[in-house]
């Protein structure tokens, strides 16, 4: 077996070939979409609350320089020892075990990253926890497999929200397996309260243009809370392995208008009255025994018989 040889020099014009091709089809720096996976991505979705856009900066502006930093860090010290200490550089090794000043270092350093990094976890967290005073409030519940949403603010039963078949997603345009028959309907601008719990077993609401995610419990209730800054469809899925149709329960949001978002709680709390020529019938029927006399031939059974035919 021919041992196998990796050229840099090989992979590094592989890689510029891939990336040419890429951006002469358009996939390179295409325009994320909105509320939904972008394909070829690879960064976050685009953030449509203010929490989600501080997530995405505690990631990029925090968390990745320091992992960057350490990784640098470590490979240098690598590369370091391997030259100065190898056994053509240094025959002569040295006898000493420890060395005071180096395990100082290695012990706070890492101790001081993690202070810098819980100052901005910590900050993010609790604003996570610290809900202004909700507009609304939409209980969620997982099902296998499928979500209900219900409004008990507008007095609005719960609704169920089932994966839209292939074929119908196709014909509306919206992506399969994340469009629902039945999305959340929620108004823009305005603090939503979502109560999560689970019927069977545990599942996850999760919405990653919110950067929401939670438990839904069976036995209990588990909050969060979202603010959209814009209007339009978001989708997420089930985030925890709850069966064989795990992967068929999506979610879908629809941010609208306040007027909108009034006008579809009328539509559910107001139903369109019947037709008229429906509606006639049923009210003639209601009055027509009240007003009409008694027949004659009732009174007339009432009456005694004559004598001569009692005979």
């Amino acid at each position: 077996m021919k041992p196998s040889h990796f050229s840099i020099g090989r992979w590094t014009a592989g890689a510029a070939a891939a990336v040419t091709a890429m951006a002469a089809t358009g996939q390179v720096f295409a325009a994320d979409l909105l509320g939904q996976p972008t394909d070829k991505a690879i960064d976050f979705q685009p953030a449509a609350t203010d929490l989600r856009a501080q997530a995405m900066d505690f990631h990029n502006w925090v968390l990745l320089p320091i992992l960057i930093g350490i990784s640098l860090l470590v490979l240098g010290l690598l590369a370091w020892c391997i030259l100065r200490y190898n056994a053509r550089a240094n025959p002569t090794p040295a006898r000493f075990t420890h060395n005071t000043t180096v395990e100082v270092i290695w012990t706070l350093g890492p101790v001081l990253i993690l202070l810098i990094m819980a100052i901005f976890s910590f900050r993010l967290l609790f604003a996570y926890h610290d809900m202004p005073k909700p507009d609304l409030t939409v209980k969620v519940t997982g099902y296998q497999w499928y979500w209900g949403y219900a409004y008990p603010d507008q007095k609005i039963d719960e609704q169920t929200s089932n994966i839209l078949p292939e074929d119908q997603a196709h014909a509306r345009g919206v992506p399969y397996m994340l469009a629902t028959t039945q999305p959340m309907i929620v108004p823009v601008g305005k603090v939503v309260h979502v109560l999560v719990t689970g019927a069977d077993v545990i599942h996850s609401f999760s919405v990653p243009a919110f950067g929401i995610k939670i438990d839904a419990v069976p036995g209990r209730s588990n909050d969060t809370w979202f603010k959209s800054n814009v209007t339009g469809t978001f989708y997420g899925q089930c985030s925890q392995l709850c069966g064989t149709d795990h992967s068929y329960m999506p979610i879908e949001v629809k941010v609208v208008s306040q007027a909108d978002f009034d006008a579809w709680v009328a539509s559910q709390t107001h139903p369109a009255p019947p037709a008229a020529s429906n509606a006639a019938a049923p009210a003639a029927n209601a009055t027509a025994p009240a007003a009409a006399p008694s027949p004659a031939p009732t009174r007339a059974a009432a009456t005694p018989a004559p004598a001569a035919a009692q005979h």
